[in-house]
């Protein structure tokens, strides 16, 4: 059954804000125009993020193949590069998202209402000229009008087929800047950072650690312009290109590993150098698809939105740093118990990560759909499209819990064969599976308040998740130790999930229609 907007009637349903959670639940996998409309969305979505995990672990394979020393190198360089990656990137793409998503609409909305206008005028015209044949049938020549003139300028921008879309000019010329200042960040502070991530200069590790760093920062300035060019098709809710051009660039990342890292010798540096190559493969793929869709170059520069891109993007920055520390908190109070308490707290932990992706998938089509809803005051798609997500994001979650409650139990092996380590990981296994359904609605929630420009609440609430979270883990890790962390880091995802709760169950900010 197909729902439209006559289910959502701005009447007695909009009195109570927490009623938006349990709306129309019974329809929550129906294959009407909105669940279409989230499935093209999430599934190519999660794909793309799934795919880039998947080339690295198969690259991680060609480079343990050189040896335990360059594995580990390698291992502290990528965790460190995608550590300053990071904190570019999220705010970024997440900004990129909405506002293209917003100006996408409006434009489309003034385009109907310019045809509208331009349909009435050809009737009118058409009435005119009958009147004139019927009067003088001697006058045959029809002046056009500088209005109507002016209607097929129009019109043949609009055949043209290219958007004028500000923000995704201002997020390309962003995203450069970035990922060049990242390229000389990392590559003129390689050894000191090295030695803040514990490669001292005594380290065998150092050497091939500075040596991949360097070159894979090359390739910053096309990852950062790739993932804003991404954050622009998802605006357009366009999540299959973005999976066309990071599925080229990882296949031919895994081709060009074993010829540059075996039959050329270059080790830990061919692996490097096969990597920035996929990265620039991909945002030239996408740059050729968006020059197709979007014109690059704006009139001028006062139509480039560098202050709103920086106001959101500092917000969003500042709970990337809060999301950031809580985990690596975590994982330095696991480190600080021991090796074994740490090995069990990785495998759990990148565990517990790797599953978000997949929510992560609605978290865009969610963003994606609500911005353009919000975009159009079309409230009654906002509520349809939240409560959706919401209920497909809880779904997913409870389905990973069972999946993982049982799985792990067994898979743990294929990680360790320590019988302390694998003690630890039972442990923790429980927790992990648990949180499943908070985490899925922890980061759908994300992508509802991105979709509604809430990115003053996500900030200032995730700073004050991070602090009450900060607390719990020095309080309950010196107290229960290995079990106390999971326990803070349960309390962790609860609150984040909570706050979405508070934000519209309470009918504030964006949601304030719902009490309306």
């Amino acid at each position: 059954m197909a729902l439209d907007s006559d289910s959502y009637p701005s009447g007695k349903k909009r009195k109570l804000p927490l009623g938006i959670f349990f709306m129309n639940s019974r329809y929550a996998f129906a294959l009407d125009e909105l669940g279409l409309e989230i499935a093209q969305i999430a599934f190519p979505a999660a794909l793309a993020l799934t795919a880039d995990p998947i080339a690295s672990l198969i690259d991680t394979a060609f480079i343990g193949q050189i040896g335990p020393v360059e594995l580990a190198a390698v291992g502290v360089s990528i965790a460190l590069f995608n550590q300053v990656s990071r904190i570019a990137i999220f705010p970024l793409v997440s900004v990129t998202t909405s506002f293209v998503a917003e100006e996408d609409t409006i434009g489309r909305v003034s385009i109907e209402e310019v045809e509208g206008e331009n349909v009435e005028k050809g009737l009118a015209i058409q009435s005119e000229m009958k009147e004139l044949i019927q009067h003088s049938d001697s006058n045959r020549t029809v002046h056009q009008s500088p209005s109507r003139s002016a209607d097929n300028s129009n019109m043949s921008k609009c055949e043209n087929g290219k958007r004028h879309i500000p923000s995704a000019s201002s997020a390309l010329v962003i995203g450069g800047i970035l990922g060049l200042l990242q390229a000389i960040f990392l590559i003129s502070g390689a050894k000191p950072l090295l030695n803040f991530m514990g490669v001292n200069s005594d380290s065998p590790m150092l050497n091939p650690a500075r040596q991949y760093l360097t070159l894979r920062s090359l390739g910053a300035p096309a990852v950062l312009l790739s993932l804003a060019m991404q954050g622009v098709f998802r605006g357009f809710k366009d999540t299959k290109t973005p999976l066309y051009a990071t599925v080229a660039g990882d296949v031919t990342n895994i081709v060009l590993d074993p010829i540059l890292i075996f039959v050329f010798r270059l080790g830990v540096s061919g692996a490097a150098i096969a990597h920035v190559i996929s990265q620039y493969l991909i945002s030239l793929i996408l740059l050729w698809r968006l020059i197709e869709q979007v014109d690059l170059l704006p009139p001028s520069i006062k139509d480039l939105q560098f202050s709103r891109f920086l106001k959101n993007g500092f917000l969003l920055l500042a709970r990337v740093i809060a999301v950031t520390f809580c985990v690596t908190l975590a994982a330095s109070m696991a480190a600080h118990q021991g090796s074994t308490s740490m090995a069990a707290f990785q495998v759990c932990l990148q565990i517990w990560l790797a599953t978000s992706l997949l929510a992560d998938g609605l978290a865009v089509a969610g963003q994606a759909i609500l911005a353009s809803a919000f975009a159009r005051y079309d409230y009654d798609k906002a509520i349809a499209t939240a409560s959706r997500v919401l209920q497909l994001g809880l779904v997913l979650g409870a389905f990973l819990s069972i999946i993982l409650g049982f799985g792990l139990q067994f898979a743990s092996r294929l990680f360790t064969k320590d019988i302390n380590v694998l003690h630890l990981i039972s442990i923790g296994v429980p927790f992990v599976a648990a949180t499943q359904p908070i985490n899925a609605l922890a980061f759908v929630f994300d992508g509802v308040n991105f979709g509604a420009s809430d990115f003053a609440y996500s900030a200032c609430s995730m700073v004050l998740v991070a602090i009450v979270s900060i607390l719990c883990l020095f309080i309950l890790s010196s107290a229960y130790g290995f079990i106390g962390i999971w326990v803070a880091l349960t309390i962790y995802m609860s609150l984040r999930t909570f706050a979405g709760f508070w934000r519209i169950g309470t009918g504030t900010g964006p949601w304030s229609f719902l009490r309306s």
